[in-house]
């Protein structure tokens, strides 16, 4: 297999854009390549396997000829560092690659095809190059793609003959008198490709041609003759070399057993977890026929249980008092409400049961809601979150949740992309959980359907691998000091995020749809105008049709260059704007701006629940840094700063039977935290001043006095100083301050000048995180970062910028939850009626009841500001109102 040929072909075909890490290495070549190694490895079944690579464009060719491929742009730097790590990809399936000084992967293949061919062999050659055609032979055959990277056509001597005319051994010849751009090998101008197979069938071969060169009659002679010795220079190139010395002969490479422990580390750094990919890969480990079947989960095959009425207390006094218990569920449930509809157990030792809650007679519900919400009885769960809002639903309350494992493992690896339960199971117990049945089945002897029979099989197998893999999950925890962040931190956020979903938040849904009404009119006029601006109709929602407004009919400046032309995205418009007076890129701008707001408030109104409140669901487990998100809908993407969306805001109001809605949230909590890091004394004695902060920062480091701070002083080094909380690099502030990047480099120079604290704390961060492979938070949260000794430098810079941000926020999302927790304890133990909402970008939403008003703030206040003792001491903002914009600080 030529990998660099295909791994370049993968590069362009996949659009980087969907195929990254989290950490912005760009995985769409290696990703292309892989697909195409497991399909060719499963469709050709080959017995012995090697990949060749280039090791750079200096080769004997180049040497011969200076111009030879001085044609091609640079490689890219993203294509470059993709080639190192399917090496390693490659080193874990245990597959031979060679890459030789002075040669091209061509050469490496025609090497090995020739000497597996002498040695009884018969011969595949996966490859893009169509040099590699004078290779086929009876025993030869070459795989080339044809679309894309997803279709192969096999070129034998008959497909050749068919596609060109000619003979395998002839195609060199043809190839050296066609010439070929790609390498910037010149052609005869006038003598395309049907003039040079005619002269080669003609003459029999090129050196034939050559040497009865005047018999070529007309102008196509003269310039064959005037172009001869380019020709065979030509000729010379075309030919591979088939005697490169190897370290290994065909008979060395025969497959052996991937290394999967060592495959599993390298697909998972690649953020590799679509299931299928994964299954493929591993369907052609030749060592896969050797290994023992994965065992199913211990005891459900002889001990699994359907239980009827009745039977669930008993099973339950045997076997919930020895040990943990897994669960697991089948449930749905809308907007607000919802149900379970099966419930599976499993043991310690084997024994697993199932149970449908709608059969319960009166003592089994009373001894599973005894048993369910019993602290001392301990329970492994997958998601817990989930679990305890549905179980609400049913009047059940969820507690002695020991482990969830999907909690554990972002808490072990919070950079990884899936937390399904089938794709932990696969990779830390090596088992593949069983299906769900299929519709329809027969009637067992004991009155059980054989589908139900099934479903419940596939249940307590759930519940098997929950339990099993809570075990796995104790040892890792412990290995990555996370075990008192799970018990004392996220699984209790878990448990209150669970009642904050339930309860949700009421939405006007006149107002909402009043506003929908709106943006949909603004949308409208912008395109109105926008038409009237071009002096035709076009569709503003088509990248292509707005490149030919812009850049053909208008004429406007040419912006960056992309694969579909040039780019119209927000920064590009912002940037025609100011260099034009045309007036169309200000209507995009415009009309982009109102399709997101109404789209934005469509989403919001079609997740209005029957009770008139909006459910959201958190997410603990989206954010490496321990941020929670939101969705469905996503109430992060509510603009806060403008107009329009403090309007959406308003559509959120306090509910029946409440006073109103209270909010809080941390002021300036990234700087405090990294103040704390940092220990500068000049940025804790700006935070804790009681002065404007970004004033007294920009003082200091434009040496003026704060009364001469102006708003473009302070604008910078609010940007500035949060930037710096987020890794932000100088280019990426002359980016976000529209200035060059010398100035921004300036900027931080001075910024570091006056706070050589800040400085010095940056730099130690990457270096110990370095050292050590991960960063930490003041609570003991980890992020793994290997990148940051990468070989690659755009995963290293990555991964440094990383190590800069993710102590940080971190750090603030930690004390975030941790405020959050204290408060909802204080609102019980005060016996408040009060309760919290939401948690949106480190603000907390609170439904105040009636005449706990000044109560519930002044213990928010409290909570939240002893949440941690921090050396730049935490400041609480609140406010109070009828609606969520009202009640702002």
């Amino acid at each position: 297999m030529d990998g660099h040929s295909l791994a370049y072909r993968a590069f362009f075909a996949l659009p980087a854009e969907n195929f990254s890490t989290t950490t912005g290495q760009p995985t769409n070549a290696i990703y292309g390549f892989a697909s195409m190694l497991a399909n060719t490895l499963r469709d050709e079944a080959p017995t012995h396997f090697a990949v060749a690579f280039d090791v750079s464009r200096k080769t004997w060719r180049s040497e011969e000829f200076a111009e030879y491929k001085a044609n091609r742009s640079k490689t890219p730097d993203e294509f470059k560092g993709q080639v190192e790590l399917i090496g390693e990809l490659l080193d874990a399936m245990r597959v031979k690659r060679f890459a030789v000084d002075g040669f091209e992967a061509d050469d490496v293949i025609a090497t090995l095809a020739t000497q597996a061919e002498a040695e009884g062999f018969k011969v595949s050659i996966v490859t893009g190059d169509r040099d590699c055609f004078q290779l086929v032979s009876d025993q030869v055959t070459v795989l080339y793609p044809t679309k894309g990277v997803s279709e192969l056509t096999r070129f034998t001597p008959e497909k050749v003959q068919e596609k060109y005319g000619l003979s395998p051994e002839q195609y060199p010849d043809f190839a050296a008198l066609r010439g070929d751009p790609s390498d910037n090998l010149p052609g005869i101008p006038g003598v395309g490709e049907k003039t040079a197979a005619k002269w080669i069938n003609q003459f029999g071969s090129f050196a034939s041609l050559v040497e009865r060169v005047d018999e070529v009659k007309g102008k196509a002679g003269e310039k064959l003759r005037e172009h001869l010795p380019s020709v065979q220079l030509n000729r010379r190139l075309t030919e591979m070399v088939r005697d490169v010395e190897l370290s290994e002969r065909p008979a060395d490479l025969e497959r052996a057993p991937y290394d999967r422990d060592a495959l599993a580390v390298v697909l998972d750094a690649l953020e590799f977890r679509h299931q299928n990919f994964r299954e493929r890969l591993f369907a052609v480990d030749p060592g896969a026929a050797e290994e023992e079947p994965a065992a199913p989960a211990a005891g459900i095959a002889v001990d699994g249980e359907v239980l009827g009425a009745g039977e669930l207390p008993g099973w339950l006094e045997e076997h919930g008092s020895a040990g943990p218990l897994g669960l697991a569920t089948a449930d749905v449930w809308q907007l607000g409400s919802g149900s379970v509809s099966e419930i599976a157990l499993a043991a310690v030792g084997g024994p697993a049961a199932w149970f449908d809650p709608a059969q319960l007679d009166e003592a089994d519900e009373k001894a599973f809601a005894s048993w369910i919400a019993d602290a001392s009885r301990p329970k492994v769960l997958h998601d817990a979150k989930a679990v305890m809002r549905v179980f609400a639903e049913h009047g059940w309350q969820v507690d002695g949740v020991r482990m969830d494992t999907a909690l554990a493992a972002y808490l072990v690896k919070p950079g990884r992309r899936s937390f399904a339960l089938d794709t932990l199971s696969v990779e830390y117990l090596g088992r593949e959980l069983a299906p769900a049945p299929a519709e329809g089945g027969g009637q067992l002897a004991l009155g059980v359907e054989e589908d139900e029979q099934a479903e419940a099989d596939a249940l307590m197998g759930k519940a098997r691998a929950i339990l099993d893999l809570g075990e796995a999950f104790e040892g890792r925890l412990a290995e990555v000091g996370a075990a008192e962040l799970l018990r004392d931190l996220e699984l209790p956020t878990s448990a209150m995020l669970a009642e904050m979903e339930r309860a949700g938040i009421t939405a006007d849904r006149e107002w909402l749809t009043g506003l929908e009404q709106q943006f949909a009119d603004a949308v409208q006029q912008a395109v109105t105008e926008a038409h009237a601006a071009v002096g035709h109709e076009f569709n503003l929602g088509s990248p292509k049709q707005l490149q030919e407004v812009l850049f053909g009919e208008l004429g406007l400046p040419k912006t960056k260059k992309t694969k579909t032309g040039y780019t119209t995205d927000a920064d590009a418009l912002a940037w025609l704007a100011a260099q034009t007076d045309h007036e169309l890129p200000v209507l995009m701008l415009r009309y982009r701006e109102q399709q997101k707001l109404r789209t934005t408030v469509e989403g919001l109104i079609k997740t209005i629940a029957p009770d008139g409140r909006i459910h959201t669901t958190f997410n603990q487990t989206v954010a490496a840094t321990g941020r929670l998100s939101s969705t469905d809908p996503n109430l992060q993407n509510i603009p806060v700063r403008t107009d329009e969306g403090r309007a959406i805001r308003r559509g959120f109001r306090v509910g029946e039977g409440y006073e109103s809605l209270l909010t809080a949230d941390y002021s300036q909590i990234e700087l405090r935290v990294m103040a704390h890091l940092s220990d500068d004394e000049g940025l804790l004695e700006a935070l804790t001043s009681g002065e404007d902060l970004h004033d007294t920062v920009a003082s200091q480091v434009f040496g003026v006095p704060t009364t001469q701070v102006d708003p473009e002083m302070r604008r910078k080094i609010k940007a500035m100083s949060y930037g710096l909380a987020y890794g932000l690099s100088a280019f990426g502030l002359s980016q976000q301050l529209s200035i060059t990047p010398d100035e921004a480099r300036r900027l931080m120079d001075n910024y570091f000048e006056r706070f050589g604290g800040v400085r010095d704390y940056l730099h130690r961060a990457v270096e110990e995180a370095r050292a050590i492979g991960y960063t930490e938070t003041i609570m003991g949260r980890r992020r793994y970062l290997p990148d940051l000794t990468s070989d690659n430098r755009q995963r290293r810079e990555m991964a440094e910028r990383m190590a800069l941000n993710a102590p940080i926020q971190g750090t603030a999302a930690d004390i975030v939850k941790v405020a959050m927790l204290r408060v909802a304890k204080a609102l019980r133990s005060e016996q408040l009626a009060s309760r919290m909402l939401l948690q949106v970008h480190d603000e907390i939403v609170l439904e105040v009841a009636p005449g706990e008003r000044a109560q519930v703030e002044e213990l928010v206040r409290r909570e939240m500001a002893g949440a941690v003792e921090l050396r730049a001491p935490l400041d609480v903002s609140v406010g109070s109102g009828e609606d969520w914009e009202s009640a702002a600080h």
